[in-house]
């Protein structure tokens, strides 16, 4: 065969051997995000997975190569769900991390199984301090608790405020906000006069708050339910709280942004401290909040920025680890990562893996047609005052 005809030869066979081969696909990030997408905390899920979503849309879902798929299973705000959806997840579909959690039990059932497996498991919506300490291998993207309800009693002890009574609502969030704030309120010289826990099953506001108003504090600092918002402000505003001159203090998941255009006048005059306002005046945060409300028809809340940034610090260290989809690897590169979020900067301490972030003052006020939680002081770089330390 002369060399020309056999060079055309190997040169076709070598393309017909080529073309005959499997197409590699390309590798697969798969994030399991577990959430509470129906019952009482459904709101929360919600404002995560639409979030995430949107991130996703805007970015896109693939990442040096690898493509992320994201697995959502709705665990109803219930351990127990949140356990077999975890465990599925994870044997099942072996998922490279884990995301989510809308409650401080969701995300310590989790924990044990994010560490058997040596994966990450970004929290986005539990807000007790404990959480990050059940396992190595949990990073925090929203906020906890105490970073809020500390700095509102550091605030409010400097800014003249001496006498407080408490409203809470009788669960584990309630008491853990007013022994954060009380905590720092009472170290800065102020009083926590009297504190009133009122039942999730039969709440009754009436009877504690006329109390309150007949013994007239400087401040009411208020926690509850998420599904008892409406209520209580609706009994504040009938007792005329306000116009007594009680401040109504709280943090920030009073009024979050997602549900603050129901709750109308009644919420006017609160002064909260919390990790984010849809009213925040940053470029970054007006095209984040244009880009929600032109895919949902609705403001985000908190809940929404922990999960568009949860998402963003799984794809920002997928990209710092060029692809690799191994759980010490990915673990590794979030931890210490710094974003530039709707909310300010944000800092992922590497000790704590907890968000290092400014903390926002801010009161509700009517800007026109719409009422918003307007931004007055700003608290930077605020650590978890439990598990992050200032020389780390």
């Amino acid at each position: 065969m002369a060399p020309a005809r056999r060079h055309f030869l190997f040169v076709v066979l070598g393309a017909l051997w080529i073309a005959a081969q499997p197409v590699m696909a390309a590798e697969t990030l798969k994030v399991g995000l577990v959430l509470p997408l129906s019952g009482q905390l459904a709101e929360a899920g919600r404002q995560i997975d639409n979030a995430i979503r949107l991130y996703l849309e805007q970015n896109g879902d693939t990442v040096e190569g690898t493509r992320i798929e994201v697995m959502v299973r709705d665990d109803e705000g219930n351990p127990d769900q949140t356990r077999v959806a975890v465990k599925s997840l994870i044997e099942d579909d072996k998922v490279n991390v884990l995301a989510g959690f809308g409650t401080s039990p969701a995300a310590a059932v989790a924990a044990p199984f994010a560490t058997d497996a040596q994966i990450p498991a970004v929290v986005m919506g539990a807000q007790t301090s404990l959480v990050t300490t059940r396992s190595p291998y949990i990073v925090r993207s929203g906020a906890t608790l105490a970073q809020s309800a500390a700095t509102l009693g550091i605030w409010a002890a400097k800014h003249g405020i001496r006498n407080v009574m408490a409203l809470i609502s009788d669960f584990a969030p309630g008491s853990d906000a007013l022994h954060e704030f009380s905590k720092a309120f009472i170290a800065q010289g102020g009083e926590i006069a009297d504190e009133f826990k009122i039942s999730l099953e039969e709440p009754a506001f009436g009877p504690a708050l006329a109390q309150i108003a007949q013994a007239k504090p400087e401040a009411l600092f208020v926690y509850v339910a998420p599904w008892q918002v409406h209520e209580v402000l609706d009994a504040i505003a009938a007792q005329k709280l306000r116009e007594a001159g009680i401040k109504v203090i709280a943090t920030g998941d009073l009024t979050d942004d997602a549900t603050l255009a129901a709750l109308g006048p009644s919420a006017l005059g609160i002064i909260t401290a919390h990790f984010y306002s849809a009213a925040h005046p940053s470029r970054v945060n007006r095209s984040f909040v244009e880009a929600y409300r032109a895919a949902y028809d609705e403001t985000p809340g908190a809940m929404a920025v922990s999960g568009y940034d949860g998402m963003r610090i799984i794809c920002d260290a997928l990209r710092a680890r060029e692809g690799d989809t191994g759980g010490e690897a990915l673990l590794k590169a979030m931890k210490g990562l710094s974003l530039k979020s709707p909310r300010g900067r944000v800092v992922i301490d590497e000790k704590s893996r907890e968000p290092v972030q400014n903390i926002y003052l801010r009161k509700v006020e009517r800007r026109g047609e719409e009422i918003v939680n307007a931004e007055f002081e700003t608290i930077e770089a605020v650590r978890d005052p439990n598990n992050s330390r200032a020389e780390h």
